[in-house]
C-alpha cells in the first residue's frame, strides 16, 4: 500500500495524498481566546540548537501531546526557501534561518510568537561559489539544506551560522549585521551542518570538511579569531573498509574526515572542558586557548551529527559511518584517552543523526533509520526497553513533563512516557510535514519547523477548515527542486490525481523511482480518493 512503502522519496507522495484528503476529516470546529504566552521564571530562553543546556530538555508542564493541523494549532506560518536550523526562542521572537539556491541568498527571520507574524525577513548573505575539490567525484548539496546550522540568539544579538558560506552576528533589535566572517571555508560535499555554541566571550564552532578540518573560537563583540585549531586526526580508512570486507569505489578523498556535530560546554573539578566531536575522534579543548586536552578515536565512525551530552561524570557521544559509535567516556584524562577512558561503548541500534536524551540514569535515543526508540541505562549501557515508532529520524527528540516527544521525517510525532519500562501506550499525531529540524518550547508552547512551516502548537486552541485548506505548500522539496506538495487542498480529484501524475512521471524521469513504484503509488491514491 502507499503508506508501507519506504523509498526515501515517498514521504513526499505520502504527504501529497494526505494533503488532498485532510479536508474530508475535519468534524468540529472551536473557537478559543487568544491567550499570549510567557515565559516563567525558572525556564530559561531556548536560544541554541536542543535548548538552553543544549540537551533537549524543557521544564516545561503544559506543552500539548494530542494535535492534528487544526486541534491545539495556535499558529502556522510558512517559512519560503529552503533550511533545517533548528527554532531558536528569545522572549517572543522565534528565529530561524533560510536559504534558496535559486535566488543564491542566504537569510534570517524572526517570526511573532503571539501572532506567527514574520516581523523580520534578512538577508545575511548573498551566496559565493562552494569551495570545491575536483577529486572528490560524488559532490551532493542536494542531500543538505542551504541554512541547517541553527543559530544561537541572545538578549541583544542573534549569531547566524550558514557553514563556509559565512557566519555573521546581527542585532537582535535592528537586523542590522554588527560583524561578519567570510574567510572560514572548507569542502563538504554534501554542506555544513555544525552549530554554533557560545559563553559570555566567544562563540565556537567546527569546520570538518573532506579537505580540511579544523575548530575555531571567535570573539563575539568583533568577529576577530581567538584561536583557531587543525583537527589532527590519522585514519587508515582503506584498512578499515579490508577489515569489514568492504572495498572503496574511490572519488571520495576524506571522506570520512567529514563531520556535522555540534560543541558541548562542560566543567569539571571547577575547569572547563570543549567537547567538540570531529571525523574519527572526538577532542576535548580548554576554551579560553584551545588546547587539545583529550580525544577519543572513533575509526570507522565518521559524518558525526549527534550532539554530545554529559551527565553522571560521563561525556556521551555518539556517531555514524560505517560504525554508529555509541560511547560513554569518563573526561578526566589527558592524551589518547580511547583505551583507558571509555566506560562503555556499544554499535548496536545507536542513533547515527538525532541526539538523545538523558533524564536521571535513564539514556532515551531513537534510530534514525526505522524509527526504533530505546532505553538504556546511562551509567551502564544496558538495554531495558525498545519499541519500533516507525519512520525515519533526523530531528533530535524533546524531554518535557516526563513525556517523550519524536519527530518524524514522514511528519509522524510520536510522545510516549519516558519511564524506565516500556510505555504501555504511545500517543499517535500526524502532521502535513517533513521534520528535519529538532523542537523547541517557548512557555506553554511547542514551536515545531517543517520543511516548509513554523508550527506553533498549544492546548485550547483550534484552527479553522478554511485556514487549514488555505495552507499553501511549495512545488519543489527542501532538498532541492524534486516535486513535493500540491499547491492547495481544494482541487478536484482529477486535478490531483493529475498533478501526482505529473509529479511521479518527473521522479521517473530523474531515476528517483522505478516506474512499477510509481504505478504502485499513483493507484494506492486512486484507491485513497
Amino acid at each position: 500500500s502507499l503508506l508501507s512503502l519506504h523509498h526515501p522519496t515517498t514521504s513526499y507522495i505520502k504527504i501529497f495524498v494526505m494533503s488532498m484528503l485532510f479536508q474530508h476529516h475535519l468534524k468540529s470546529i472551536i473557537f478559543v481566546i487568544f491567550l499570549p504566552t510567557a515565559l516563567t521564571a525558572s525556564e530559561k530562553h531556548w536560544n541554541q540548537f536542543r535548548g538552553p543546556e543544549g540537551d533537549g530538555i524543557s521544564p516545561a508542564a503544559d506543552l500539548p501531546t494530542k494535535f492534528d493541523e487544526a486541534s491545539n494549532v495556535r499558529w502556522k506560518t510558512a517559512i519560503a526557501n529552503q533550511g533545517w536550523s533548528s527554532p531558536v526562542v528569545w522572549d517572543n521572537e522565534i528565529w530561524v534561518t533560510t536559504g534558496s539556491d535559486d535566488k543564491q541568498e542566504l537569510r534570517a527571520l524572526c517570526i511573532d510568537l503571539n501572532s506567527g507574524n514574520i516581523l523580520k525577513d534578512i538577508k545575511v548573505f548573498d551566496m559565493i561559489e562552494r569551495r570545491l575539490d575536483p577529486a572528490y567525484i560524488y559532490d551532493s548539496p542536494h542531500l543538505n539544506s542551504p541554512a541547517t546550522p541553527t543559530p544561537v540568539v541572545e538578549q541583544e544579538h542573534v549569531y547566524v551560522s550558514f557553514g563556509s558560506q559565512g557566519i555573521a552576528c546581527l542585532n537582535r533589535q535592528s537586523g542590522e549585521k554588527i560583524w561578519e566572517r567570510r574567510d572560514l571555508r572548507v569542502y563538504q560535499p554534501v554542506r555544513q551542518g555544525s552549530s554554533p555554541i557560545v559563553d559570555d566571550e566567544n562563540l565556537y564552532v567546527a569546520y570538518d570538511g573532506t579537505d580540511e578540518q579544523f575548530f575555531v573560537a571567535l570573539d563575539k563583540k568583533s568577529g576577530a579569531t581567538t584561536w583557531k585549531v587543525s583537527r589532527d586526526i590519522d585514519s587508515d580508512f582503506e584498512s578499515l573498509l579490508q577489515k569489514k570486507g568492504m572495498r572503496s569505489k574511490g572519488g571520495k578523498p576524506g571522506d570520512s574526515q567529514k563531520a556535522f556535530a555540534t560543541a558541548k560546554l562542560i566543567e569539571l573539578d571547577g575547569k572547563r572542558q570543549l567537547i567538540a566531536p570531529a571525523g574519527e575522534a572526538t577532542i576535548a579543548y580548554d576554551p579560553e586557548t584551545g588546547k587539545e586536552l583529550w580525544r577519543v578515536r572513533h575509526p570507522g565512525g565518521f559524518n558525526v551529527a549527534a550532539r554530545p551530552l554529559y551527565a553522571h561524570d560521563l561525556v556521551y557521544v555518539f556517531t555514524s559511518g560505517l560504525t554508529g559509535y555509541l560511547m560513554a567516556i569518563r573526561p578526566d584524562g589527558t592524551g589518547d584517552v580511547t583505551d583507558s577512558h571509555v566506560e562503555w561503548s556499544t554499535t548496536r541500534s545507536t542513533p547515527h543523526i538525532p541526539s538523545p536524551v538523558i533524564l536521571g540514569d535513564l539514556m532515551f535515543l531513537v534510530t534514525d533509520k526505522g524509527g526504533i526508540a530505546r532505553c538504556l541505562n546511562a551509567k551502564t549501557g544496558e538495554e531495558l526497553w525498545k519499541k519500533r515508532l516507525g519512520g525515519d529520524h533526523w530531528a533530535s527528540p524533546l524531554l518535557a513533563d516526563g513525556k517523550l516527544y519524536f519527530l518524524s521525517k514522514m511528519g509522524d510525532v510520536r510522545v510516549l512516557a519516558a519511564t524506565e519500562s516500556a510505555p504501555e501506550s504511545v500517543i499517535e499525531n500526524e502532521l502535513n510535514a517533513r521534520f528535519f529540524a529538532s523542537p523547541a518550547v517557548a512557555g506553554s508552547s511547542l514551536i515545531l519547523r517543517s520543511a516548509t512551516h513554523l508550527y506553533c502548537l498549544q492546548e485550547g486552541h483550534q484552527r479553522t477548515a478554511e485556514q487549514v485548506a488555505a495552507d499553501v505548500y511549495p512545488a519543489t522539496s527542501a532538498t532541492g527542486g524534486k516535486p513535493a506538495w500540491s499547491k492547495s487542498n481544494q482541487s478536484t480529484k482529477q486535478e490531483r490525481l493529475g498533478e501526482l501524475r505529473k509529479q511521479l512521471g518527473g521522479l521517473v524521469k530523474a531515476g528517483t523511482l522505478t516506474r512499477q513504484e510509481a504505478m504502485e503509488i499513483f493507484q494506492a491514491a486512486q484507491n485513497k480518493e
